[in-house]
């Protein structure tokens, strides 16, 4: 008898948003009759379980004394660096940016003998990996492997297109050279480390100026063809775009039973990080209460510490898939998951970035004017209910949205995500365009 064919899928440690994309692509894989195992970080234990998938556990740094909740150690990081998240993104680079690269390299490192450990217990026939950070694990695993990016495609650098992490626009290059400058300066000597440390491992240095690899197998990264960025040179053929990949199979949820009324719909989530910031959740909500439109709130652990006004339903945690189709207007972080959601969906959105490739999906959505980029803590009251007002009467706006919309929902890329890695499993050869 045959063993089963096995698919490790190892997305962002502690990160929802590759976690639920990746989620998306493994049901499909799931349905074929191939084994997917998520190696995920200790607090999220169950969580794949739930879903019907089996759970192999790491840890990114030594565990803590007491009881973890799931994404802890991004919560404290949110709660520890929020104020550093007013000022601009060049300043951010060595006061947000590099400490969370320090922490994805020395977890790299950490996690090291415990992914080798897990290959050798799932013997996966390959490996999917969304990760900013290389580890080195994955290339000397001795299968193929495939390189998912859920991030803003700024990750993979071209001289034509605005540097990751500046939320700088397309059509103005004026900074760009002043910012990778920054940015080198403040990182490479951390690239050096990673690689040095992927050497004495057995993997090959990483490429200069980068802390991942490319796949040699096979390459996705997930953004709406609407909204992608022009190159100076194509990317290599076996890098493919998935437009969405929006997971199925959340529970139902009904907008008009909760929030009964006939005031548009806004949805506000800033993301299992950016809702750790209270004070600018509460006055999201209370300058959108002052409006005669209904809202669904994505509270988030802290719930308990906000208070909903009248047409507003909140929880915890929500169905986001299940309520975006229902709902008129987006507020959002501009986490790349929400925001690949928000086309799905058809959904004008606002975009408040709080740090990471944010600001450059807030840019990118205000600049081909698929909504607003609002500044995150300095935007006014007036300021905010204008854009929501300006947005829920432009039609044009919505039924350009809708075209987007239906062309994601005809065309699912969680489907052609797991035909592309399921060819690399059959095959073991490269997938080319």
């Amino acid at each position: 008898m045959s063993r089963q064919p096995t698919v490790a899928v190892f997305p962002e440690p502690g990160a929802w948003g590759p976690t639920n994309n990746l989620a998306a692509i493994a049901d499909h894989l799931r349905e074929r009759g191939i084994r997917v195992v998520f190696v995920v970080e200790e607090s999220f234990r169950g969580v794949l379980e739930k879903r019907g998938f089996d759970e192999a556990l790491m840890r990114m740094a030594p565990p803590p004394e007491h009881d973890e909740e799931v994404g802890e150690g991004w919560a404290e990081f949110i709660r520890e660096t929020a104020p550093e998240f007013r000022k601009p993104t060049i300043e951010q680079l060595e006061t947000v940016t590099r400490p969370i690269w320090v922490e994805l390299v020395q977890g790299a490192k950490y996690a090291h003998e415990r992914l080798m450990e897990i290959w050798r217990e799932a013997r996966p026939d390959v490996i999917v990996s969304d990760n900013v950070t290389g580890f080195p694990a994955v290339p000397i695993a001795g299968v193929p492997w495939v390189r998912m990016v859920s991030a803003n495609p700024l990750e993979m650098d071209d001289p034509a297109i605005p540097p990751a992490f500046s939320g700088y626009p397309s059509t103005d290059p004026a900074g760009w050279e002043e910012f990778r400058a920054a940015y080198l300066r403040l990182h490479e000597p951390l690239m050096q480390e990673l690689s040095a440390f992927n050497v004495s491992v057995g993997a090959d240095p990483l490429p200069e100026g980068e802390f991942q690899y490319d796949s040699p197998w096979l390459n996705l990264y997930l953004y709406p063809a609407e909204a992608d960025y022009q190159r100076s040179e194509p990317l290599g053929p076996t890098w493919h775009r998935l437009d969405s990949t929006v997971r199925t199979g959340v529970e139902p949820f009904d907008v008009d039973e909760r929030v009964p009324g006939e005031g548009k719909v806004i949805y506000l989530s800033l993301g299992s990080l950016g809702c750790m910031d209270v004070g600018l959740m509460q006055r999201l909500i209370d300058v959108l209460g002052r409006t005669e439109h209904r809202a669904i709130v994505s509270m988030g652990p802290l719930h308990d510490q906000m208070k909903l006004g009248e047409r507003m339903y909140g929880e915890q945690f929500l169905p986001q898939p299940s309520i975006l189709p229902q709902c008129d207007l987006l507020i959002t972080h501009g986490g790349n998951n929400t925001i690949g959601e928000g086309f799905n969906f058809g959904l004008p959105m606002i975009v408040l970035p709080l740090f990471w490739d944010q600001y450059d999906n807030a840019q990118r959505v205000d600049e081909l004017g698929f909504g607003r980029r609002l500044p995150s803590y300095t935007w006014d009251d007036d300021e905010l209910i204008g854009a929501v007002d300006d947005l829920l009467e432009k039609g044009d706006l919505r039924e350009r949205m809708r075209g987007i919309a239906d062309r994601l929902q005809r065309e699912p890329s969680r489907v052609k995500g797991a035909d592309l890695i399921e060819r690399v499993l059959r095959t073991g050869e490269p997938v080319t365009r």
